[in-house]
């Protein structure tokens, strides 16, 4: 199973910065997830669209300018990077699943990541994922060398067939809905099942039965630790 480094490491730096980032690549996760959103038409990567939870600022990001959310402390003496820092800081060691968390991401997205391929990165070390399935489908539409992840939090109906029919890469599955079902259904279309987010060795254990095929986990060292011997 591919392990997948959710926010970074979160379990041990805070989510969504580079030091999150570089503690999951320390640690051997073979990808790092982390999710965008839009600002004065750059890419800041932070989860929510309050700053409360995750930086000592307070209120929406809209209220705040970009130079302002620039100087937020979002943990351990962190800022807010910006996607382009990431993927900069990245450099190819690993993959990156980048998670659209609004509507307004995919002009610049894909000026950025072409501006990288650019520089030699590949098309298929970004997995771009939503649970906004239409921007996805947008996305697909005007690059279609980029890899899409389907995003949902239950079972749909028809199984895994709308990922497919968006020509999803994979399908990143809520590890509380996830049933033997849908994995072999979204097998047989091709698909990778990926499921978030899996934090305890019986998660681990049953999903490796299941024949998943990554695990978007807060612990990259605990899991990858337990595949070692499992």
């Amino acid at each position: 199973m591919i392990c997948i480094g959710h926010r970074g490491a979160r379990a041990y730096a805070p989510e969504n910065t580079l030091d999150s980032i570089e503690v999951a690549i320390e640690h051997g996760a073979q990808w790092v997830e982390v999710d965008i959103r839009t600002h004065s038409n750059e890419l800041i990567v932070l989860h929510d669209e309050h700053l409360d939870r995750t930086t000592n600022g307070t209120g929406h990001i809209e209220q705040q300018t970009l130079a302002a959310l620039r100087t937020l402390d979002a943990g351990n003496g962190q800022q807010i990077p910006l996607l382009q820092e990431v993927i900069s800081h990245v450099n190819r060691r690993v993959r990156i699943n980048i998670e659209l968390k609004d509507t307004n991401c995919i002009d610049r997205l894909i000026v950025l990541i072409e501006e990288f391929v650019g520089v030699g990165w590949q098309y298929d070390d970004f997995l771009i994922s939503s649970f906004f399935h239409h921007q996805l489908q947008q996305l697909k539409q005007r690059q279609p060398r980029m890899l899409i992840g389907v995003l949902s939090a239950g079972v749909m109906l028809g199984y895994a067939k709308f990922a497919q029919e968006l020509n999803a890469w994979s399908i990143n599955l809520c590890a509380q809905s996830i049933t033997q079902a849908l994995v072999d259904d979204a097998k047989e279309r091709g698909l990778k099942v990926l499921v978030y987010t899996v934090n305890n060795q019986q998660q681990f254990a049953e999903f490796k039965a299941m024949g998943v095929d990554g695990l978007f986990t807060d612990y990259p060292k605990d899991m990858l630790a337990w595949l070692a011997v499992n």
